[in-house]
């Protein structure tokens, strides 16, 4: 089969294009006919070594998966060959990035039937963070308002998405780019993050302050003030300190996403009820991956990624 994978940390000129064994179930495991595989910016700090994950070399990225299953392992009773399925896979074992790829069956769900399946590569590990980050961390509950900083990339799409969905008021900031997919994802309030300072923006006490955005300590602390007495600030920027204020009770969590097969089959359901919007900027061939690993590393890269293997292109 045909995989892409790094022998050796650096930058995205290490990984190689290349033909591997196709991979065979064990107990409990499946294999999967990948369809989409999303590229993820984690994706880059694990093949530079930045990130501490203890992935073993030759390694394959790609944490997130849609495909159809082709074979089982024992033990395997939930799902049976030709099955379409959707799942967040280990961040330290081979990934998506191949033609095929063996993974527990207990990460995967049925995957969504009114998108096209490679697509749905671009649901679970964002979606679940969104989804992780307003209610298992940040407890938002109908009625309430949450401020989303940063919420014009892939996490902010479906963070604004859930939170509308679950009866909150969501004031969101975003560039001048990303105000229009902002205002389409629900926003109630968009503020451009670059021209305004956001403690003057926002005129009344928000329930909920979810960072996304690689802002400075100084200026995330600053924030605080803007959450009610009790409320939450929730971050996924895991490399700086999240910020409360045990005076005034507000409660500090930083979001380090997990698998939850229970949570993604309900992300699914809404997606196929038409209740929340996957967004793809870009499918292209698995053999053209590395190019947007260096479009990552230099900044320019817009929107989700979905590589798709070269064969069924």
């Amino acid at each position: 089969m045909k995989v892409l994978r790094f022998h050796e940390t650096g930058g995205p000129e290490v990984l190689r294009y290349e033909d591997a064994e196709r991979p065979e179930p064990g107990a409990g495991e499946v294999r999967i006919r990948v369809a989409g595989s999303a590229f993820n910016p984690a994706d880059t700090g694990i093949r530079s070594g930045t990130l501490p994950f203890p992935v073993a070399l030759p390694h394959t990225p790609g944490y997130d998966v849609a495909g159809t299953i082709d074979a089982i392992g024992d033990g395997v009773t939930a799902f049976q060959p030709g099955d379409a399925v959707v799942g967040f896979l280990s961040m330290t074992a081979d990934g998506s990035a191949a033609e095929y790829v063996v993974t527990p069956a207990d990460v995967l769900t049925a995957a969504p039937k009114s998108i096209p399946l490679a697509d749905a590569a671009a649901l679970p590990s964002i979606a679940l963070t969104a989804w992780q980050a307003l209610f298992d961390e940040g407890g938002l509950t109908e009625g309430q308002r949450v401020l989303i900083v940063g919420a014009g990339g892939s996490v902010g799409g479906y963070a604004i998405q859930l939170a509308k969905r679950a009866g909150a008021y969501v004031i969101a900031t975003a560039s001048d780019r990303s105000r229009a997919s902002v205002t389409d994802a629900g926003a109630d309030e968009v503020i451009d993050h670059a021209g305004t300072v956001l403690t003057d923006a926002v005129s009344e006490p928000v329930d909920l302050l979810l960072n996304l955005a690689p802002i400075e300590p100084s200026e995330f602390e600053a924030l605080v003030p803007l959450v009610r007495d009790g409320g939450a600030v929730v971050s996924t920027t895991a490399w700086m300190t999240t910020p409360g204020d045990e005076a005034r009770n507000v409660s500090a969590h930083t979001v380090f996403v997990r698998s939850d097969v229970s949570q993604l089959a309900k992300l699914v359901e809404l997606v196929d009820s038409g209740e929340l919007r996957v967004e793809v900027a870009r499918r292209i061939p698995l053999s053209q991956l590395a190019e947007v690993h260096a479009q990552a590393a230099t900044g320019t890269l817009r929107g989700k990624v979905i590589a798709i293997p070269d064969a069924a292109v």
